[in-house]
C-alpha cells in the first residue's frame, strides 16, 4: 500500500484527488495540507511514501519545499504537480529532489501510473513535461559547463541507455530497443549512477539535464 499526502492550497483540487484515488487497492491517501510551512509536521508524524506537491503554494514554493524534504526526509518520493510546463521550474524541482511531476490536467489513469511508479523508485513526467525536457536538452547539446557534476567518461552504449532512461523507458524496454540482455542494462544504469555520483534514476536524469549529455 503506497502511502500518499497531497499539499495544495486549493481545496476542492485536493477533494478531487482524495476522491479519484478512494477506491485504489494500492493507494491510501492518509493526509493534507494547503501550504508549505505544514508539509513538514506533516511529514513527521507519519510515514509517508508520495507527496503529491503543488508548486504554487501561498507561503513556500514547491521548490524550496522540495529542497527541505530531500534533505530532511530523504525516503519520501516528490511528485510535482503544476499548471505550469516550463523548463525552467521543471529543471528546478528535478533538481531539488522531485522524482515525478504531472500537470493539473492529468487523468486518473496517469495519476495512478505516476504514483506507482515514483513509489517504486522511478521517474514519472507527463507526456508534455518530457517533451519539455528533450527540447531543453536539444537546446545546447555542446554545453559542458556546469557547477554541480563533473563530467565523466561515458560510453557511447551508457548515454544510449541514458537516453532512453530519461525518455522513461523501463529497463525490460531499453534490453529490447538495445537488443540487449536486462543484466547488461541494469550493469550500464549502475555504471551511470556510480559515474554520475547521483543515487537513483531521478539523479541520472537531473544529471543528463544539467550536463546536456542526451541530444534525442
Amino acid at each position: 500500500m503506497h502511502r500518499v499526502a497531497i499539499a495544495d492550497d486549493h481545496a476542492m483540487f485536493v477533494d478531487g484527488i482524495e476522491s479519484i484515488l478512494r477506491d485504489e487497492e494500492t493507494i491510501k491517501v492518509v493526509d493534507r495540507c494547503f501550504d508549505g510551512k505544514s508539509v513538514f509536521p506533516m511529514l513527521s508524524k507519519q510515514q509517508i511514501d508520495v507527496l503529491l506537491l503543488d508548486i504554487n503554494l501561498p507561503d513556500i514554493s514547491g521548490i524550496e519545499v522540495a529542497k527541505k524534504i530531500n534533505t530532511d526526509f530523504p525516503d519520501v518520493k516528490i511528485i510535482a504537480v503544476s499548471m505550469y510546463n516550463e523548463e525552467s521550474i521543471v529543471s528546478e524541482m528535478l533538481n531539488n529532489g522531485a522524482q515525478g511531476y504531472i500537470l493539473k490536467n492529468t487523468g486518473r489513469a496517469e495519476l495512478v501510473q505516476a504514483i506507482e511508479t515514483v513509489a517504486s523508485g522511478q521517474t514519472y513526467f507527463s507526456k508534455d513535461v518530457t517533451e519539455t525536457i528533450m527540447g531543453a536538452l536539444l537546446k545546447k547539446p555542446t554545453q559542458k559547463k556546469t557547477s554541480t557534476f563533473l563530467i565523466p567518461e561515458i560510453s557511447k552504449r551508457e548515454l544510449e541507455v541514458l537516453a532512453l532512461i530519461v525518455k522513461e523507458y523501463t529497463t525490460p524496454e531499453i534490453a529490447e530497443k538495445l537488443f540487449i540482455s536486462l543484466k547488461t542494462v541494469e550493469s550500464h544504469r549502475s555504471s551511470l549512477v556510480s559515474k554520475l555520483n547521483v543515487r537513483n534514476t531521478a539523479g541520472l536524469v537531473r544529471a543528463a539535464i544539467e550536463l546536456k549529455l542526451v541530444e534525442k
